[in-house]
This record gives C-alpha cells, structure tokens and sequence, in this order.
C-alpha cells in the first residue's frame, strides 16, 4: 500500500492496474502497481509510473521499505496551458516510499531551446538517495486545429 504525501495541487494518484510479481502463501503477494497523475500546474500534461509495491507481513502492516525502481512516461493529454510561474526541477507530485525515511518524487523542468516540458523520477532517503531514476519528456504542441496559441515553457519557469 502506498501513503500519499503530495506536493502542491497534486491529487492523489489513480490506480490503473496492479500485477502480481512474487508469491506469498499467507500474505500479500509483492505487486507492480501502474498509477495515473495530471500536473498540477500544467493543464493538459498527464503522468503514468509504475512503483514496486511489498508485500509479506512488513508490507502487509506498511512497514516495508519499497525499492527504487520507478518508471515513468508523460504525455500530452490536452491543449497545454500553464497555470502560473515555476521553477526548474520543482515537485510536481511526491509520495512517501516508506513509513519514515524514504520519498519518491516526480520533478518537472522546461527545456527552453525545444520547448519541451521535462520530468524525472527518482527516490530518496533521508541519510542517501538512490541513483535509479526515469525521465520522460512532453513536446508543447497544438492540440487539434482549434488549439492554435502554443505556449513557450520558458515563458513558465525560473531558473
């Protein structure tokens, strides 16, 4: 089970699917759970990741500490537009991976030169983090052939 802390207007994330990877006979059985986000402060920008969840008897109590391996994929869902000023490498969701010390966050940029938007995910600990991330990027493009004013990224965020 996985216990939301977000960051900013971040909803909680919707469960699209869980898959059983690990058998256990008496307890839950180890998952990958596939979770669906909208940024907060990007309308029209969606993001999918999935998390390794534990299960047994630390995880069934929500004990565990869940592994690092987090993937992630961001794309345009709608006409894109920004709801105010951000800075670079800002939390667009975060959540809790652990009962005290371990967080995964999803962070998002703009890559001026491309105007296209940048996000990562990636774990850490409160002594260490973990090398292990994913990056996924969104083109800023019209979106049908009424949407006719593309915003420019750079436009949105600080340095």
């Amino acid at each position: 089970m996985i216990a939301g802390s977000q960051a900013h207007a971040a909803d909680e994330p919707d469960l699209i699917f869980r898959r059983s990877t690990v058998f256990n006979l008496l307890t839950p059985n180890d998952k990958l759970a596939t979770y669906g986000v909208d940024d907060p402060e990007v309308e029209g920008v969606a993001c999918h990741f999935t998390v390794p969840e534990k299960g047994g008897i630390k995880g069934w109590l929500g004990v565990a500490e869940e592994v690092s391996d987090i993937s992630l994929s961001c794309r345009q869902i709608g006409p894109i537009h920004f709801k105010g000023k951000m800075s670079q490498g800002e939390d667009m969701f975060r959540q809790r991976r652990s009962l005290f010390f371990k967080k995964m966050q999803i962070v998002r940029g703009c890559d001026a030169k491309r105007n296209v938007l940048v996000y990562m995910v990636y774990s850490d600990r409160l002594i260490e983090g973990s090398p292990q991330n994913s990056t996924s990027s969104v083109p800023i493009m019209p979106w049908g052939a009424a949407d006719t004013s593309v915003q420019k990224c750079a436009d949105f965020f600080s340095k």
